[in-house]
């Protein structure tokens, strides 16, 4: 063999390699899989942001990192969390030096120390000082890596139970459900995880169109650094319903919302799917009293979504919602009232043709009066292999899966507890066009919080949600975060030798 079949050989081995290694934050483009004859194998490093948890002095936060067990994997690994070195909030600038701009310490990350995928870590803070973090997992700690922040807020401003999932650094963030109503208070949590500063604009859209303001052009966010943004800044007058657009000019930042309400406790808004002309809003608590519809359109067209409820027993039209009409470039809010009435309920968006993109999210109401509580639930993408959720316990915790075009068998699997327990499996079937409410399997012997892991094993699409509610005070806490596919694998090119390009030397 020459030296020219050599090097060939050598450099598609080489171009095998370098495919194989991929990050969480590089998913295929939306709707297509890897082509006929390509592999699968585990991303090999993973980074994810979690925001600053809280501002209260009551706010008691918890973490929970879990890996599931992936086939493939090498056998080393680590997964970190490190706070960020500079972080804007409370009108204070946190430096390098481990110092704050008042010359106080600098709040320190939650002690989180992996042993082992397939059994979760966890570790807790108090207070509101509470820095952003900046995670990365490599090696076998990698695919499908997943970090939960919990906060619990015994009274004032958005008191209740927060969560949010820590999301992978991306450029393109949609919030449908954002406000800067007189008893809201909205932040937008930038954080940059690289070691190069972030360029990001902020727009907004409301009921009447895009909101006019040159205050949220340009925002620098410094290398390792996170910068929360209060949205009232941006809008010269309260609105009670706005789509907030993150766009980034250069670099990646993490992206979530913070919404806090005087008298409706408060949540964590995650990013919703990309924009498309079917969504699916997976999840919504049997027990919610109220549920409103945000939607919005970038297009210069309007739309009408057809509105169905994927319930227990399959798709219903709700009463006098069977249609909302989204206008163009404005941000439209439906109150959809009590709309699963105790069933277990997914909301299912679709379009006549010709469709245009759409973006949309619920806000959920729990509990009634003064015991009032809020969580969100963006719309999002399908289960196409395997999601996870952490920080479960025995109780208060519940998972809803939903098949909306075809039935689906999944396999829902338990981990080992925090401090003890063995893995359990259960499987379950989910009928066309329903939605099933899990009261998940609970781990043997379970000490300390738990992972939840779905795999879709066959048939159409499935959608989740996991639940956990609480009660404090007599207040009825709730947060609910999706289930997306985890992108623990990445499909690689399948190379083949071609002689026919060799030349002869």
């Amino acid at each position: 063999m020459n030296r020219t079949t050599l090097s060939l050989i050598a450099g598609v081995a080489a171009l095998a390699a370098v495919t194989g290694f991929a990050a969480l934050d590089a998913p295929d483009a939306a709707g297509t899989g890897p082509a006929a004859g390509d592999t699968r194998l585990p991303v090999e490093r993973t980074t994810l942001v979690c925001p600053a948890p809280s501002t209260s002095d009551i706010a008691d936060t918890s973490y929970t990192s879990f890996t599931p067990v992936t086939q493939g994997t090498a056998g080393a690994g680590k997964a970190e969390l490190q706070p960020v070195t500079e972080q804007s909030a409370n009108g204070t600038d946190n430096d390098a030096s481990g110092k704050d701009g008042k010359g106080g310490k600098k709040a320190d990350a939650p002690e989180l120390k992996p042993g082992q995928p397939g059994t979760p870590a966890t570790g807790d803070i108090s207070g509101g000082d509470g820095p952003a973090l900046i995670g990365t997992a490599d090696g076998r700690f990698a695919p499908g890596w997943t970090v939960q922040e919990t906060t619990e807020v015994a009274a004032g401003t958005g008191r209740g139970l927060l969560g949010v999932d820590c999301t992978a650094p991306d450029t393109d963030f949609w919030f449908p459900g954002a406000s800067t109503a007189t008893d809201r208070t909205d932040y937008v949590h930038l954080t940059n995880p690289d070691d190069s500063a972030a360029v990001v604009d902020i727009d907004l859209y409301g009921k009447d169109g895009a909101v006019k303001s040159t205050l949220g052009e340009g925002i620098t966010v410094p290398p390792h650094a996170a910068e929360p943004v209060l949205l009232s800044t941006l809008a010269d007058a309260p609105q009670d319903d706005l789509t907030v657009h993150v766009s980034v000019r250069s670099g990646r930042v993490g992206a979530a919302v913070q919404a806090l309400d005087d008298k409706l406790g408060g949540d964590w808004l995650a990013a919703a799917a990309d924009p498309a002309d079917t969504l699916v809003l997976p999840g919504i608590p049997k027990d919610a009293t109220s549920v409103r519809l945000i939607a919005f359109t970038s297009a210069d067209a309007d739309t009408d979504l057809k509105v169905k409820l994927a319930s227990s027993s399959g798709l219903i039209t709700p009463a006098g919602h069977d249609t909302v009409h989204v206008k163009g470039g404005m941000t439209t809010a439906v109150d959809l009232g009590d709309i699963t009435r105790g069933e277990a309920g997914s909301l299912v968006l679709t379009q006549d043709s010709p469709a245009v993109p759409v973006v949309a999210a619920l806000r959920v109401i729990r509990g009634k009066g003064d015991k009032q509580e809020t969580a969100f639930i963006p719309a999002t993408g399908p289960v196409t292999a395997r999601a996870t959720a952490a920080d479960n316990s025995a109780e208060g915790s519940t998972l809803s899966l939903t098949a909306p075009t075809a039935t689906a068998q999944v396999k829902v699997t338990a981990s080992a507890g925090s401090d003890g327990g063995t893995e359990v499996s259960k499987t379950y079937t989910i009928q066309r066009g329903t939605t099933q409410d899990i009261t998940p399997p609970v781990p043997a012997g379970l000490k300390g919080t738990y992972a939840l892991t779905v795999q879709r094993l066959s048939g159409g699409p499935v959608y989740g949600a996991r639940t956990l509610t609480s009660t404090e005070n007599g207040v009825a806490g709730v947060t609910t975060q999706t289930l997306p596919d985890d992108r623990g694998t990445v499909a690689v090119p399948q190379a083949d030798e071609d002689v026919s390009v060799l030349q002869r030397q």
